[in-house]
């Protein structure tokens, strides 16, 4: 689907230099001399490269429109590939580690993703925006060190180090952000 230049809004996937990218940030532009563009960080979708590209209004780009399924996460074959469910037909899908980076940390057991795909072949996996991990190993608590806003480093039963408010300690159920690793809240269950 045609678009023009200055109608990108960040999210679109586009099809620009024979790629698929993502708008990241956009940002409307009018010089003194001259027309307006629009400035626009691109990232691709399949390794990642950013780019910085200048649309004019009267160009036009590509817009993509991904497939988006429903998959449930069943199982890991060692640390190489994940397979999943498609909730619908009970299809499976393997991917390799590196499809889901740092992502693939998060993964649990029957959790539910949706899979991006386009034209037949996956190229991106949304999880849920939050997980509930628990904490393996946490520094002790420092009294008085409660009232003020410090955290400390603390592992999750994934392996990975998260920095915690002071009053979490281990065996803690906590609720983490898996866009950015960052703790959220205490889980309420």
């Amino acid at each position: 689907m045609k678009i023009q230049g200055n109608a990108i809004r960040p999210g679109n996937i586009i099809e620009h230099k024979n790629r698929l990218w993502r708008a990241v940030k956009i940002q409307h532009t009018q010089p003194g001399k001259g027309g307006a563009y629009l400035q626009v960080e691109l990232k691709d979708i399949r390794d990642g490269t950013k780019l910085n590209e200048r649309f004019r209004s009267g160009e036009d780009v590509e817009r993509v429109r991904l497939d988006q399924r429903d998959y449930q996460f069943l199982y890991a074959e060692g640390t190489d590939s994940y397979t999943f469910m498609d909730n619908e037909n009970f299809e499976q899908i393997t991917l390799p580690a590196e499809f889901l980076g740092e992502q693939a940390a998060f993964l649990q057991e029957n959790m539910n993703v949706t899979i991006e795909s386009y034209e037949g072949s996956a190229i991106g996996v949304t999880l849920p925006d939050t997980v509930v991990v628990t904490i393996v190993e946490a520094d002790p608590v420092v009294k008085g060190q409660t009232a003020s806003s410090s955290y400390k480093p603390a592992v999750l039963e994934n392996g990975m180090r998260v920095m915690v408010p002071p009053h979490i300690e281990s065996g803690t159920r906590i609720v983490i952000n898996t866009a950015d690793s960052t703790y959220v809240e205490r889980a309420k269950d």
